[in-house]
């Protein structure tokens, strides 16, 4: 129904892409993952994307004409994505539902974010690592015998930037959870045990979704 695209790991310029892109939904992330950061007078942060999200970097919203803000993107994992271009458009104009359902993409894609900012409210680090990382799990963990894996290319650094702190503060902030018991790191990523609500003062993942 769609050309698709790979793209390796590494930086990643998606806006970029064939021209006819730009009258089209956008860009579907079949499979892999990618980071979008943007960064602010020297301070930055990010998002993650994964398969099912929608991205279109041709449509930005508003001009930022009072502040400078600059974004790129990374792919963290190979990515397969389909390019719904203008054809595509026109082709899926005789179902609505298909509109509809990639306006209800846009929507989660939203609300990940009002998530992670309500996380980035919490004064302490690894209060903010313990929401982040269950939160994540909702998404791409998988539930074992003694916790639940996630499997995440995510270094110190992105960490950092999808809770809004330095690099460092990650770093302590995971030694402590780990001190506690209440992620053990493996290959690839994080053994979570335990439920977040025990240790952030009865907030959780699901009370922060609303």
């Amino acid at each position: 129904m769609s050309a698709t695209r790979d793209v390796p790991v590494g930086p990643w310029s998606p806006e970029r892409l064939e021209t006819g892109l730009r009258g089209g939904f956008g860009l579907l992330v079949l499979s892999g993952m990618a980071a979008r950061t943007v960064a602010c007078d020297g301070r930055t942060a990010a998002e993650l994307l994964g398969p099912g999200d929608l991205l279109n970097p041709w449509h930005c919203g508003r001009r930022h004409e009072t502040i400078e803000v600059e974004a790129y993107w990374t792919v963290l994992a190979d990515l397969r994505i389909a390019l719904l271009d203008q054809a595509f458009a026109a082709r899926m104009a005789p179902y609505p539902e298909v509109g509809v359902a990639l306006a209800g993409r846009a929507a989660q894609r939203a609300r990940d974010l009002a998530i992670r900012l309500s996380i980035a409210q919490f004064s302490r680090v690894d209060d903010r690592l313990t929401l982040l990382l269950w939160h994540l799990a909702e998404r791409w963990g998988r539930v074992m015998a003694d916790g639940v894996l996630v499997r995440l290319p995510l270094t110190h650094e992105m960490l950092s930037q999808l809770i809004a702190v330095r690099r460092p503060s990650v770093t302590v902030g995971l030694g402590e959870l780990r001190r506690r018991g209440e992620i053990l790191p493996v290959p690839g990523g994080w053994l979570l045990r335990g439920e977040p609500a025990a240790s952030v003062g009865g907030a959780s993942v699901r009370a922060l979704a609303g």
